[in-house]
Parts: C-alpha cells; structure tokens; sequence
C-alpha cells in the first residue's frame, strides 16, 4: 500500500474542500463534480462504499492540480 491508498470518498471530499473545491454537480451514475473557483479546475471524485484505489486518487488530484504532499498535509 502507498501512501496514498486508505481513502474514502468522504475524506478526499473533506480534503478537497479544506483546499478550496466546492460540490458543483451529481454526474452520471455514482460520480460527483467539484469545482475549484480561483483556478478553474474541475475533479471528479467517484462516490463508491470502501477505499479509492490509490491509482484513482492520484488521477483526481492530478485533474485537480493537487500534488499528493500538498492532499496529505491538509487535514
């Protein structure tokens, strides 16, 4: 496991707000799209029960501009 792994939904979506995204729409099926004002970015964050794979969470902060340090510093 990386260090990335052992994240719900709930938490990276926690995180994502503390960084400055807002819940901007329910996508198709299980998918939520959060959208980051000042920089203009869009993430889209699946909403599955259990862990996002860790290759998924880099996808996500790499669409959202977020390194991983930066992700795990904020609380």
């Amino acid at each position: 496991m990386g260090r990335l792994a052992g994240f719900s939904c709930r938490q990276i979506a926690r995180r994502l707000r503390t960084l400055g995204f807002a819940f901007d729409r329910q996508a198709a099926g299980s998918h939520e799209i959060w959208f980051h004002a000042e920089t203009d970015r869009y993430t889209t964050i699946p909403n599955h029960p259990g862990d996002i794979p860790e290759g998924t969470l880099r996808a996500i902060l790499r669409q959202a501009g977020i390194s991983p340090d930066e992700f795990l510093k904020t609380r």
